[in-house]
């Protein structure tokens, strides 16, 4: 199974992550696919960087984020830019169509009551 997740690098006593996508039987400063983002959680500002289009790519083929990097996700707003995205495709789906000609529009607009 493929995983969103950090890899801590930096100083000690100053963390920086790296948010990768990695294989979830590797070892957390291991073999990694791919880096998508950086967090410094000492920083007030600038502390999150991220990739959001890889972001979005990697849970499209199915990698699980652990619970640290949902929240991060949750808080760069990726998550939900990403289920509105989802949930707009589906209701266009779903829509009923109004009347596709402007003349019915218009029929059934200025019919007597």
């Amino acid at each position: 199974m493929v995983k969103i997740r950090l890899r801590r690098v930096g100083r000690k006593k100053s963390p920086v992550y790296r948010i990768i996508v990695a294989d979830s039987q590797s070892p957390r400063d291991g073999k990694f696919v791919e880096i998508i983002g950086q967090y410094a959680p000492r920083l007030t500002e600038g502390q999150l960087q991220l990739n959001e289009e890889r972001a979005n790519y990697w849970l499209g083929v199915g990698a699980q984020p652990t619970d640290t990097v949902r929240s991060l996700l949750r808080k760069a707003g990726v998550l939900k830019r990403r289920h509105e995205s989802r949930l707009g495709i589906q209701l266009k789906a779903a829509a009923v169509p109004l009347a596709d000609t402007p003349d019915e529009a218009e029929a059934g607009a200025h019919a007597p009551a």
